[in-house]
C-alpha cells in the first residue's frame, strides 16, 4: 500500500501545477487590469527604479507560470517565479515580514507558499510527465 503511494513523477506534476496555475492566475488578473501594472511601475519609480520593470512582473506571473506547468525548462520557471516572489515581498510586503495574521498564521503565507513551492521546482525540476523531463 505505501509503496503505491511512493510516486516522485506524480508528486512534482502536482507541485508544477499547484504552484504554476495558482501563480498564473495573479498574471492573467494583472493582464487584464493594466492599472495594476501602473501601481507597480510608481512602486518601482519611488524606490528610484525604472518603471517599466514593472512588465517584468508578467515574465513571473504569465510566462514562468506556463513554463512550470508545462514542464519546460521548469527549473528557470521555479527561478523567475522565485524571483518575482522575493520581489514583491521587498516592495511590497517587507513590513508584514514578522506578523501574524488573525487566525495565527503567518501575514505572508500565501507568498510564502509561492516563493518556496518555486524553489523546491528549481531543486526538484519537472519530473517525467512533463514536455521537456529534466
Amino acid at each position: 500500500m505505501l509503496r503505491a503511494l511512493h510516486n516522485d513523477a506524480l508528486g512534482k506534476l502536482i507541485l508544477r501545477l499547484s504552484v504554476g496555475i495558482l501563480m498564473l492566475l495573479h498574471g492573467i488578473s494583472k493582464l487584464l487590469d493594466p492599472g495594476s501594472l501602473n501601481w507597480i511601475g510608481d512602486l518601482l519609480a519611488g524606490y528610484g527604479l525604472p518603471s517599466f520593470l514593472a512588465y517584468g512582473v508578467l515574465i513571473g506571473e504569465l510566462l514562468a507560470p506556463l513554463m512550470a506547468i508545462v514542464g519546460w525548462q521548469t527549473r528557470v520557471a521555479g527561478l523567475l517565479m522565485a524571483g518575482n516572489m522575493l520581489v514583491a515581498i521587498a516592495l511590497v510586503h517587507t513590513h508584514e515580514l514578522f506578523m501574524l495574521n488573525q487566525s495565527g498564521g503567518w501575514q505572508l503565507e500565501l507568498q510564502g507558499l509561492f516563493l518556496f513551492g518555486a524553489v523546491a521546482l528549481i531543486f526538484l525540476g519537472s519530473g517525467r510527465m512533463a514536455v521537456r523531463p529534466d
